[in-house]
């Protein structure tokens, strides 16, 4: 019962007036640190004196040894090379705005080039349809000129057949008559040296060719007369090689129809002229 009841004196407060002793022990302890102190630090007050000594040698002087050679300077590092720098990053294209302007000359570039393709149609179809008109022409002035040329060697097979008609009557009649051979064999004589050339020019005067012929050949044609001049027959004795050229000449002796009488007054029963595109 005494211990309890000390135990719980101890943690009660003390009462006041109890720091007397407390006091006292903090005074002598900074006591003794100020004593302390003293002993260690000591105080100067006076200025030391200073003193000032010269000392002479009387050993020689020897010379002073010549000063090292300076070391030659060591070469300079070569210089490191700087790092490249890195490559900068890829330009990202940045998409631009749509201009105008570009537009425009765009739409116009477009619109000139469909007028131009129109333009091209139709100066093609115009060509094409010039082209079929003048194919038909052409077409049509060949028929003409083929049912012409058709219809005057109908008439020359006509005139042809109507003359050997006529020189088989003649002949017949001068048969029956007792007529002797004898005014053919005076009438098969040679003709003279320029009579030809002047037939050849009178039958070349009547004939209508508008073809070219490569060259100038001759066709050769052998012409039967009667008595007075008129011709009886022609016969196609050697080609020029031009078909055209050989009906022309055959066309301008049937419009001859007579061949004028020689120096001596006579026409050859038959002689062979020959004909030139050329002369």
């Amino acid at each position: 019962m005494n211990a309890a009841s000390s135990q719980s004196k101890s943690l009660l407060p003390r009462d006041p007036g109890g720091t007397g002793a407390g006091i006292a022990m903090s005074l002598g302890v900074h006591a003794l640190l100020l004593a302390a102190l003293a002993g260690v630090v000591q105080w100067r007050t006076q200025t030391p004196s200073v003193a000032a000594a010269e000392l002479w040698s009387s050993v020689p002087e020897v010379a002073a040894a010549p000063p090292a050679p300076a070391p030659a300077p060591a070469p300079a590092p070569a210089p490191v090379p700087a790092p490249a720098p890195p490559p900068p990053p890829p330009a990202v294209a940045t998409p631009k705005p749509p201009d105008i302007a570009v537009e425009q000359a765009a739409r116009q570039r477009a619109e000139r080039e469909r007028q131009e393709r129109q333009e091209r149609e139709l100066r093609e179809q115009r060509e094409r349809q010039e082209r079929q008109e003048r194919e038909q022409r052409e077409r049509r002035e060949r028929q003409e000129r083929e049912r012409a040329a058709a219809q005057e060697r109908q008439q020359a097979e006509a005139t042809m057949r109507a003359r050997e008609e006529q020189l088989r009557r003649i002949t017949q009649a001068a048969g029956t008559s007792g007529t002797t051979p004898t005014g053919t064999a005076a009438r098969d004589a040679a003709p003279s040296a320029n009579y030809v050339g002047r037939l050849a020019a009178l039958i070349r005067s009547n004939s209508v060719f508008t073809g070219e012929v490569s060259g100038n050949p001759a066709a050769e044609v052998e012409v039967r007369t009667a008595a007075g001049g008129a011709i009886l027959s022609r016969r196609l004795v050697k080609s020029s090689g031009n078909a055209a050229w050989d009906d022309a000449v055959l066309r301008a002796i049937d419009r001859t129809g007579k061949l004028p009488p020689d120096t001596d007054g006579r026409v050859p029963a038959a002689l062979i002229i020959a004909f030139r595109p050329k002369e």
